[in-house]
């Protein structure tokens, strides 16, 4: 009679080394992972970053630079604002880079500017077409190894496809301005893409306490350190700090905004 519960006792202990066995081989493979040490990495650790660039018009090793700076990484978050091309040596590289970070899964989104607008109204506006290689796109076609100033349907398909402005919880981009008087002020194209000297006309109730961060217009440095300072008063970001214009003072910078932070990082043009 006393060893009437050992069967119990013995399937008990089987189960529990069982259980034993499968947790080791269960942490084995894990271990065997590649990316297991990644999870035991400060990488991990990080938390997520939002940045927001514009403006960077053909400068690729610039972009590149500012990136390196900024350590941007698979955690992190891009906001382009428009004008990759034009005016800088490599618009097509740009536009290259910018895909290939997309394609291995880097959270990039872009905007629409006015210099790739010209650059899609180009072929059935002639109009367009002169006004677009007056201000840039001769060496936007030269990237392209072009002879007839015109751009690869492949690369034209992509930047119509692009949007004229995007949101993110407290922020609102766009590439140029936005008229807030307007019924629909984000189905004014001309607006988003082209207007200069704005924010005088801003409603501020229609933001419902966002903060608009745009490009397009050449600020120097300085100035743009300051709206940041006084954006609790006039709650726009203008990042557009002149890459290409190195010969104007307080510019020929790609500038990123850190959202969180509000910390403001400047790579000088070098290429």
């Amino acid at each position: 009679m006393a060893h009437i519960h050992k069967p119990k006792v013995i399937f008990s202990a089987t189960l529990h080394l069982l259980n034993t066995v499968t947790l080791l081989e269960s942490f084995s493979y894990w271990l065997s992972m590649p990316h297991f040490p990644l999870l035991l990495s400060p990488f991990f650790l990080l938390p997520m970053r939002q940045f927001a660039i514009s403006d960077i018009h053909g400068h690729l090793d610039t972009f590149k630079a500012l990136l390196r700076q900024l350590a941007f990484s698979k955690r992190d978050e891009l906001f382009l604002l428009g004008d990759f091309i034009d005016r800088g040596p490599n618009s097509k590289g740009v536009i290259d880079y910018v895909k290939a970070l997309q394609a291995k899964g880097r959270r990039v989104h872009c905007l629409r500017g006015n210099h790739e607008q010209m650059c899609v109204e180009a072929p059935n506006n002639r109009d367009y077409w002169r006004m677009w290689l007056q201000h840039g796109g001769k060496e936007t076609c030269a990237s392209f190894a072009s002879q007839d100033y015109t751009v690869p349907e492949k690369y034209l398909s992509w930047m119509k496809e692009l949007p004229l402005h995007l949101e993110t919880e407290g922020y609102l981009f766009v590439h140029a301005g936005i008229d807030t008087r307007k019924s629909d002020p984000l189905a004014d194209q001309d607006s988003l893409l082209w207007a200069r000297n704005w924010t005088d006309k801003m409603d501020h109730d229609w933001l419902d306490g966002r903060i608009i961060v745009h490009g397009h217009t050449p600020t120097p440095v300085e100035d743009i350190q300051l709206s940041v300072h006084a954006v609790d008063h006039l709650p726009v970001i203008n990042v557009d700090a002149g890459c290409f214009a190195k010969k104007r003072s307080g510019m020929g910078y790609l500038c990123a905004l850190e959202l969180g932070s509000h910390a403001l990082t400047f790579q000088k043009n070098v290429g």
